[in-house]
């Protein structure tokens, strides 16, 4: 399917590795040039290297802390016309109430929760302008799915997720599209590495860390690119009926946890 997107621009948030990075090769290759934003600039330039070998793209990066609200003005003034924004960037530490500490908790939300917001904030008054843009937010299932082990993740989520639906439900009125994307388990590198730790508790055997995931009712956890695929798709016109959405893609696993809850 020819998603028709071939000369637009997008940024793309926490794009040099992982879901993001999935997701700038996605919208890459169905011929969006890109502006992808990171932390580090070393990272940056080799994704932006490995996508400008493989499409025929325009790759400009941009090193940032999108935690600091300065640096998010900065970059969208660089990316004001872009006619898609992901913000994909920034990760929240697992732990309980106890275990989290405020510093802790702030600074992963400053990243995930306020950068989110201060980026869309920033582009969305352009995109309503123009009359067109696609905002999407990456976010994740824990918003749906409470998790005391995973408490200042759970919450950040779902804020997102309101988030996208309350805006994605009145931009639409000035021809701008906002979502969130939640994805369950991804098979990133964080993930893998995470999930080897896990197998070296439970069997004594990093290798094993696909075994780990043996409980999820597909037995493995999503690829990036399934993830990516969903977004590029979104992005574009073929979705134009589609704001104040927050699509799932987690193999089940949400609807599997609440038949276990009926059942028990």
């Amino acid at each position: 399917m020819d998603l028709n997107l071939t000369g637009r621009s997008a940024l793309v948030t926490g794009g040099s590795k992982g879901i993001g990075l999935a997701i700038a090769h996605s919208l890459a290759a169905e011929g969006c040039n890109l502006h992808l934003a990171a932390r580090t600039a070393s990272e940056l330039s080799k994704a932006a290297d490995d996508i400008r070998g493989r499409h025929d793209v325009t790759v400009r990066i941009h090193p940032a802390d999108l935690s600091e609200s300065s640096q998010v003005k900065s970059l969208a003034a660089q990316c004001n016309g872009v006619d898609i924004l992901v913000n994909s960037a920034g990760g929240i530490p697992r732990g309980t109430l106890t275990e989290i500490d405020e510093g802790r908790w702030r600074q992963s939300w400053d990243l995930k929760v306020f950068g989110t917001i201060n980026m869309t904030r920033e582009l969305y008054g352009p995109m309503c302008q123009r009359g067109k843009g696609v905002i999407i937010n990456i976010v994740g299932i824990s918003g749906d799915r409470p998790d005391a082990y995973y408490i200042a993740g759970s919450c950040a989520n779902a804020a997102l997720i309101m988030f996208s639906r309350s805006l994605g439900g009145d931009s639409i009125r000035h021809g701008v599209r906002v979502l969130a994307v939640n994805p369950g388990p991804v098979e990133t590198e964080k993930h893998i590495r995470d999930t080897e730790r896990l197998a070296q508790e439970k069997f004594g055997d990093k290798s094993r860390w696909r075994d780990v995931m043996s409980g999820l009712p597909m037995k493995r956890a999503a690829l990036p690119e399934e993830v990516s695929s969903m977004v590029a798709f979104l992005a574009s016109d073929r979705a134009a009926y589609i704001s104040g959405s927050a699509v799932t893609i987690d193999g089940g696993l949400l609807a599997d946890s609440a038949i276990g809850v009926r059942r028990g």
